[in-house]
């Protein structure tokens, strides 16, 4: 490119920011083995069965090196991972993999045969299932090195902090990442609510996705990453990376959250176990995500081993908020156990709730485990339930709720929560906006495809609309009404969130500070104007300047 000429002017690239924060660093990229269809000729019959099962056990052996590395993460990391077990144990891609090896097929030729027929098929299916597609092919890769006795792909350890560039990143080399060596992180495609990107925000490394130019930015270019304006600057003059914004500095904030005039903002994290050290400065726990403890098993979890999860969550965070999200299961996250139907729209299918009540039992045990954990640590827990899209669902799952001594809430992830909220809450405690799905369900666009990611934008003016009529019903209620989705993390959508009357933010522990910082800085009267010029604009980009213009930045 001509920006690594040190004479050319910079070139400035744009994505969809994710993770704010400013940082210059020299490029690295990801270096994976290249595929190969392996041996044109065919095996002789004598050959196939063991064949056969020399390929059974390295997709076995790459399951279960990526089940104990997920021992070992916490968070989403620990949830990408073992999912991602999981898919190297698909028993329809094992399948086919076997019937080609049968018919003759060398294992590598099978193996990336198989591949290639799923992720045609994922693609077809649209989000989430698309999302799915980089999984595979990683899984992929980690099985052709198994079989050809080379090291599984890995991304390269830098020994100076540097900028990871890559086409897109399997979220279990994302999981892994360290942000000490990893400081900023951009991809081509992606959008801001993949896995990669809220593992990025989980890690508090700054993050751009969906940046077109990337793919051509080479190894070892100077870049510039800004992940709050969503821009790569390539070969960026001394004067800009003197002059660079900081970023939010929150190395003084030390909580609890409030804006600069003592509005109280309950800053909470996202989890998915209690936390080996602290969190962040967190006040509680706005979402508590269950499905680790179901994931890559063949057979429900007894309550016993639920309660015990939720206990040591209960233990650290005693005398606080701990909101518990039950099961959300379905679509993208398939349970062993549960027979999921194929459908052509799973994220419009039987998910969250729906899996629930397709399955009786499953959400009463779940519930219960819950109810044996308070009563083990004397904590009394908020649950919540995801995908609830009627005021009878939300009738139904808190009268459940209560009948076990909880305190029940909804998710706000379907418009139609958001539009019906004031009789959603005569029957719920407090509802939380997931603006994940919000987004993806208000805008119509997958939130895996690039080409649709500034549609997906949590600063779509008519997401923040929905996030606004929810929090207006619970203002009238009297009942509290969080964020707990990856909009949350973001400082200056944090304060704009705070204007429509949203009382708690749940994010990434790492995320915490700077928005502790941010909101420390302004009024609840400049978030309040903020609010109301962006729901004033009509683009995403327009509402961010928007926002800044009325906090003064």
């Amino acid at each position: 490119m001509t920006s690594t000429n040190p004479a050319a002017p910079p070139t400035v690239l744009r994505g969809v920011p994710v993770v704010a924060g400013v940082r210059c660093a020299q490029v690295i990229r990801p270096v994976r083995m290249p595929v190969s269809d392996g041996p044109a000729a065919d095996l002789a019959e004598t050959l196939r069965p063991a064949e056969a099962a020399r390929c059974t056990a390295a997709a076995a052996a790459v399951a279960a090196r990526l089940r104990e590395r997920a021992t070992r993460a916490t968070g989403a990391a620990a949830q990408v991972l073992a999912a991602h077990a999981t898919l190297a144990q698909d028993r329809a891609w094992l399948a086919a993999i076997d019937n080609r090896i049968t018919a003759g097929a060398p294992a590598v030729r099978a193996v990336a045969e198989a591949t290639q027929e799923f992720a045609e098929m994922l693609t077809k299916l649209g989000a989430p299932m698309a999302e799915r597609v980089t999984d595979l092919y990683d899984i992929r890769d980690r099985v052709l090195a198994e079989l050809c006795g080379i090291s599984e792909p890995v991304v390269p350890q830098p020994d100076q902090p540097s900028i990871l560039c890559a086409r897109d990143l399997a979220p279990a080399d994302a999981a892994e990442l360290d942000p000490a060596r990893i400081i900023g992180l951009a991809t081509t495609l992606g959008g801001p609510t993949s896995h990669t990107a809220i593992i990025a925000r989980e890690l508090g490394i700054a993050c751009v996705v969906a940046v077109a130019g990337l793919d051509e930015v080479p190894a070892g270019a100077m870049v510039l990453l800004d992940g709050s304006a969503g821009t790569i600057t390539v070969g960026p003059d001394p004067a800009q990376i003197a002059t660079a914004p900081a970023g939010h500095d929150a190395g003084a904030w030390i909580g609890p959250g409030a804006t600069a005039d003592g509005h109280p903002v309950a800053l909470l994290a996202n989890l998915q176990d209690a936390p080996a050290a602290g969190a962040g400065g967190a006040e509680g726990v706005g979402l508590l995500r269950t499905e680790l403890c179901f994931l890559g098993r063949d057979v429900e979890p007894t309550v016993d081993e639920q309660a015990e999860l939720y206990g040591r969550v209960l233990t650290a965070f005693a005398g606080r908020t701990v909101v518990i999200r039950t099961l959300d299961a379905g679509s993208d996250k398939p349970l062993g156990f549960v027979g999921h139907p194929v459908e052509p729209n799973p994220a419009l299918g039987i998910r969250g709730i729906r899996t629930a009540w397709r399955h009786p039992g499953l959400l009463e045990r779940q519930l219960e485990a819950v109810a044996v954990a308070a009563r083990d640590t004397g904590q009394r827990p908020w649950v919540m339930a995801p995908m609830i899209a009627t005021v009878d669902e939300a009738k139904s799952f808190a009268a459940l709720a209560r009948s076990l001594g909880l305190s029940p809430g909804v998710m706000v992830e379907v418009p139609a929560a958001a539009l019906l909220a004031d009789r959603i809450l005569d029957h719920v405690d407090f509802l939380s906006v997931g603006t994940n799905d919000l987004a993806q369900y208000a805008m119509a666009a997958d939130r895996m495809s690039a080409d649709l990611s500034a549609l997906t934008d949590p600063w779509q003016p008519a997401v923040l609309a929905l996030v606004g009529m929810a929090a207006r019903a619970g203002r009238a209620a009297g009942k509290p009404v969080g964020v707990c989705g990856e909009a949350a993390a973001d400082p200056l959508l944090a304060a704009v969130l705070v204007g429509l009357g949203v009382t708690s933010l749940s994010m990434a522990p790492a995320a915490i500070p700077a928005v502790g910082a941010q909101l420390a800085r302004v009024t609840e009267a400049q978030c309040r104007a903020a609010a109301d010029a962006v729901l004033a604009a009509t683009t995403s980009v327009g509402a961010r300047a928007a926002a800044r213009a009325a906090m003064g930045e």
